[in-house]
């Protein structure tokens, strides 16, 4: 009540100065012709003086006496003009008045309904604080899923065919209760049945099935599960799957959503905007997280003080579609130019902000295929200290250092023919016609030994995305399409070269 009384008490102060403003007559401000007027007086006064001493004679007096008498007589009319002048003019100060009014009595209206009367402050410190206690205090997975399945809306039936596959289907699986393969299945389907409680606990014994096997997608997808049962609260139990996954693979997209979507959940938005900014530019732009962030990325942005943000285009940190056609119209030293750049922008965020293993091993092995075999050194040098604790990481960028393995576009190695260490001397020392024409034949070498033998995963990935970064995206379409079919009935397979097919934009 008091926050009313002191708001409505300056509001009509305020009121009361703006209506005087415009009522009052200016009474202390004398217009300029109230003075003219005054000097003609006094002119008469001095007029009678010098008469009575003889100083003019009484016929100049009287003519002298008209003349200031009509001049005073126009100074006076003037000094009325002005005065109304001044004046507002009633129906202008009506108006003003309750318009006044209106925006008081609107502005009174819009706080009752959108402001917080009493609502303490919250310096930055509490604010930490409350997003602290959110974060102990989520319910659990279990309350969580009792919340959700009240909130949870009647699902349409599913086909009775389907329900009898998928007896079926837990029948085999409880024959045979750590085939991974059937724990797989069976996880999806649950899932996609609207048993997230069934779906996630296959999922889990899965994992467990696995053990030491388990990859960090196994455990971002059991944690994805769990979101999905807690009705998309992420909930400990599912954060400590995502942690996990993180460790084993710090770039896991999925689990660098989830733990953003944490962020937010728990009044840290502006964490939220870091790790979801950082996931956006490191695309692809297929990812499924993608149209969530764009959604709400700068609505974060605002929280974590970024007014002037700009949203990237997704995965804009690797050479798009439209890169890889340009440069198919280059000429050799052009192209050579517009890939060395690349290799410096890559080497340059690596510097900066570093990146995951894959990266690592993208820059050192571009840099020896362009001859640079003492930058892909020092920079191998310092890839070993930084992903020491981490072997797997390690083994991917010794494999491209010592040229036994170059990874592909979308960041995964694939074997192929390597440069011998004579090979990259002899490179150095080429001229850029001479260095893309090796390239080119080393890759044509590639495609006609898997058309004709065939080959693994990810030697059919490293053609398409090293066609596809000569500019030949057509070629590099027609070995997509061929490594399909060679590789069909093998999920694992055809999602490696799905990968380098969507980062050189031949997917489709």
């Amino acid at each position: 009540m008091l926050f009313w009384t002191l708001t409505a008490a300056l509001v009509a102060l305020i009121a009361l100065l703006f209506v005087l403003a415009l009522v009052r007559r200016h009474a202390a401000e004398a217009p300029a012709s109230a003075y003219d007027v005054q000097v003609y007086r006094d002119q008469l006064r001095d007029l009678d003086k010098d008469l009575a001493r003889g100083v003019i004679t009484k016929d100049e007096a009287e003519r002298t006496r008209v003349e200031i008498s009509r001049r005073m007589l126009e100074a006076d009319r003037a000094v009325q003009t002005e005065q109304l002048s001044r004046e507002a003019p009633k129906g202008a100060t009506m108006a003003i008045i309750l318009v006044l009014g209106a925006i008081m009595g609107a502005s009174f209206y819009i706080y009752q309904r959108l402001g917080a009367a009493g609502y303490p402050d919250q310096p930055i410190k509490e604010r930490f604080e409350i997003a602290n206690e959110l974060y102990d205090s989520r319910p659990s997975q279990d309350d969580a899923e009792k919340q959700a399945a009240a909130a949870q809306a009647d699902q349409a039936q599913p086909d009775p065919q389907f329900l009898e596959l998928m007896e079926r289907l837990r029948k085999a699986v409880a024959e045979r209760p750590d085939d991974p393969e059937g724990l797989a299945l069976l996880a999806r389907n649950e899932m996609s049945l609207g048993n997230y409680r069934a779906g996630w606990e296959t999922k889990k014994h899965l994992v467990e099935v696995l053990g030491d096997k388990a990859r960090a997608q196994d455990y971002a997808d059991l944690g994805e599960y769990m979101v999905v049962a807690a009705g998309g609260l992420v909930t400990k139990e599912a954060e400590e799957n995502f942690a996990k996954a993180l460790e084993m693979d710090p770039a896991d997209g999925l689990s660098r959503y989830y733990i953003g979507l944490m962020m937010a959940q728990n009044g840290r938005g502006d964490r939220a905007f870091r790790i979801w900014d950082a996931l956006l530019r490191d695309g692809p732009a297929q990812a499924p997280w993608v149209p969530a962030i764009t959604a709400n990325i700068e609505n974060l942005a605002w929280i974590a003080g970024e007014t002037r943000y700009e949203m990237p285009a997704p995965g804009g940190r690797g050479p798009s579609a439209a890169d890889m056609q340009a440069a198919a119209e280059m000429s050799p030293e052009d192209r050579q130019q517009m890939i060395r750049g690349m290799v410096e922008q890559l080497n340059d965020r690596l510097a900066s902000e570093g990146g995951p293993a894959a990266d690592w091993a993208k820059l050192i092995s571009s840099l020896r295929m362009l001859g640079e075999e003492d930058r892909a050194q020092a920079i191998w040098g310092e890839a070993q200290s930084r992903f020491a604790e981490h072997p797997e990481d390690l083994e991917m960028i010794r494999s491209a250092a010592e040229g036994d393995v170059a990874p592909m576009a979308g960041g995964a190695p694939m074997r192929g023919p390597a440069l011998t260490d004579e090979q990259m001397q002899s490179a150095s020392d080429m001229t850029p016609e001479e260095r893309q024409d090796m390239i080119a034949n080393m890759v044509n070498g590639l495609v006609e030994r898997l058309e004709t033998e065939g080959g693994d995963a990810s030697q059919w990935a490293r053609a398409i995305s090293s066609l596809a970064t000569l500019g030949q995206t057509e070629r590099a379409a027609e070995v997509y399409a061929k490594a399909q079919a060679a590789l069909a009935g093998d999920e694992a397979a055809l999602s490696v070269i799905a990968g380098a097919a969507q980062a050189a934009g031949v997917a489709n």
